[in-house]
């Protein structure tokens, strides 16, 4: 399992996406507001998704 960095864009839960802001020791504190649907979505700004629950599709460079 690779662990995600600080500016990835991982995806989570049926399709989620947003931007990784802090990275703990089990999990990742992700900014929603990435997604161009956010506002629909009802969502809370940030979120937090477990190493175990995403995967990485972009990764900053």
């Amino acid at each position: 399992m690779k662990i995600a960095q600080i500016g990835n864009v991982i995806e989570f839960k049926d399709g989620l996406k947003g931007v990784v802001e802090k990275v703990n020791e089990n999990s990742v504190i992700v900014d929603l507001t990435y997604m161009d649907n956010y506002r629909e979505l009802e969502l809370e700004h940030k979120t937090v998704v477990n190493h175990k629950n995403y995967t990485i599709i972009a990764e900053h460079e």
